[in-house]
């Protein structure tokens, strides 16, 4: 992550439309899912400063991977929490757990193979994987520049990788959909004029809550739909069983 970036995060994972209505997302997934007898263990994956941790916390006990120490504070009351190391073969917390999340943290990854079947082994046997990414190349922007992105995603490229990985896909949708044209727009301006990559804004707070409202709206309705685009994707997947998604 860009550290001009890393500086503003809890500021705009805390206020911006756009992580505010993925955060509302996942924690509805998160309660949709959940088993009669409630997640036990939780690990995010890519946690930032426990930005999450305070949501999860409803749903059971969570710890959090995070590689940049200069996004974790130390004074953080979650901070015994927060394992300071790579994800990788290395890490090796002695449990097993019974939802994983990486929310838009494959992209980073230059071997997301290798990731993805660690989240296997770490998953409990009937354990649950959410992850969410990126989406559609053509929408590629300076905002992946600026995270160190390697790539972004479709369902056909996760579904190769799931292949590989020992995880079973239950659920797959795109969202954002609203914001492909932009994005497409946008992206053909950076590299028509040359533009340089800039760490986001919060908008003006009309604007802010118009964009959350209408990405909310979207989600409960147009992405409860097959619908064959959006700007991300969202994924739920779990080990050793049938998948719910038609091959082919």
């Amino acid at each position: 992550m860009d550290p001009r970036y890393g500086e503003r995060y809890r500021e705009v994972y805390e206020k911006h439309w756009w992580w505010r209505a993925r955060t509302e997302l996942i924690v509805g997934t998160v309660r949709r899912l959940q088993p009669a007898q409630g997640w036990s263990n939780i690990l995010d994956i890519g946690c930032g400063d426990a930005l999450f941790f305070d949501r999860l916390s409803e749903f059971g006990d969570v710890e959090g991977v995070e590689p940049f120490a200069d996004l974790v504070n130390s004074n953080n009351p979650h901070r015994s929490r927060i394992h300071v190391r790579p994800f990788d073969r290395n890490f090796q917390p002695g449990k097993h757990f019974s939802l994983i999340l990486m929310l838009d943290v494959l992209e980073h990854l230059e071997h997301p193979i290798a990731a993805l079947r660690h989240v296997a082994d770490l998953l409990s046997p009937n354990g649950t994987f959410i992850a969410t990414l990126p989406a559609f190349m053509e929408l590629w922007t300076n905002h992946d520049v600026l995270n160190h992105h390697f790539t972004r995603y479709t369902k056909s490229s996760f579904r190769d990788l799931a292949r590989q990985t020992g995880l079973t896909i239950q659920e797959e949708r795109y969202l954002y959909h609203w914001a492909c044209l932009p994005k497409l727009i946008l992206g053909v301006l950076e590299r028509t004029l040359h533009l340089e990559p800039k760490p986001p804004n919060i908008p003006a707070r009309w604007v802010n809550e118009a964009l959350y409202w209408l990405s909310r709206t979207e989600q409960m309705t147009l992405s409860t739909l097959p619908m064959p685009f959006g700007s991300s994707l969202t994924v739920v997947a779990t080990k050793g069983e049938e998948s719910l998604i038609p091959t082919g």
